[in-house]
């Protein structure tokens, strides 16, 4: 019997039609958003343990984002929703994600002495980095973004219309 996967077919109704596609977890953006996605569960589940649980909003937030957005990029909303400026809504959810980890890990480690507050600055910390990457990376792709929309001059949409405004005379 030939793997359905192999062979190209559609996956079966159930379960795994929730699963992301493998070419999705084993891209670049895909294991950034796992990544993060992991490591704010991890980071809520810390402050939710520790005496700093007066954080644990930020990383509840981040991880519901991160998972949206991974969701979002598996089942490719961002090419059938064009009206939602997909790579700065992700670069400015990255910006503040990795600020925002960054502060709350600081207070969460020089504040608070139990060890699930250290534990949750420290895997903030990495958290951090992550974010900071993802923002890196995604601020390339905005550029790009950027560039193709500037690329579109009001003139080659003038002559668009003076075409079509030709066509039916």
């Amino acid at each position: 019997m030939e793997d359905p996967e192999a062979a190209g077919a559609a996956r079966p109704p159930g379960l795994s039609s929730l699963l992301p596609p493998r070419e999705f977890l084993r891209s670049r953006k895909g294991q950034l958003l796992l990544a993060e996605s992991v490591l704010s569960f991890i980071i809520f589940i810390c402050y939710i343990a520790s005496l700093a649980a007066s954080f644990m909003m930020a990383p509840l937030l981040e991880f519901l984002l991160a998972l949206f957005l991974f969701f979002a990029y598996a089942s490719k909303l961002n090419e059938k929703f064009k009206g939602i400026h997909w790579p700065l809504a992700d670069f400015l959810r990255c910006v503040t994600a990795a600020i925002i980890y960054f502060a709350i890990s600081i207070a969460a480690v020089s504040k608070y002495s139990d060890g699930a507050s250290k534990a949750a600055g420290v895997f903030g910390f990495a958290a951090t980095i992550v974010f900071a990457v993802d923002f890196y990376i995604t601020f390339n792709d905005l550029v790009t973004f950027l560039k193709q929309g500037s690329s579109d001059s009001p003139e080659g949409h003038k002559t668009e219309d003076e075409d079509s405004d030709s066509d039916s005379d």
